[in-house]
């Protein structure tokens, strides 16, 4: 059975553009394997459920106050298009020191 990764995807409102960065993240990170769980949060929601939520990883393209101890990667190249790989890079490289 394949490791579940949770992910965790911000932006602005928590709704269209953190739901369209999940699925591309979601099905870039099912490519490597694994399966994957996500949640769509603006970045207020996020700072107060990233401590002891246990995400394994999160992608914004709103930034979120605090600092924390995972991996937490802009994804405004997954909505752009400019930049994509070098997203799909950092998750892979975050992923990978998991």
């Amino acid at each position: 059975m394949a490791e579940t990764i949770r992910l965790l995807a911000v932006c602005g409102s928590g709704t269209v553009s953190s739901t369209m960065v999940a699925e591309k993240a979601t099905d870039y990170i099912e490519t490597l394997g694994y399966h994957v769980t996500s949640d769509e949060l603006n970045p207020q929601q996020a700072s107060e459920r990233i401590p002891g939520d246990n995400f394994d990883l999160v992608v914004f393209t709103s930034p979120i106050p605090g600092s924390y101890d995972i991996p937490i990667i802009n994804a405004t190249g997954l909505l752009t298009g400019i930049g994509e790989d070098e997203v799909y890079d950092q998750i892979k490289d975050a992923l990978d020191k998991k």
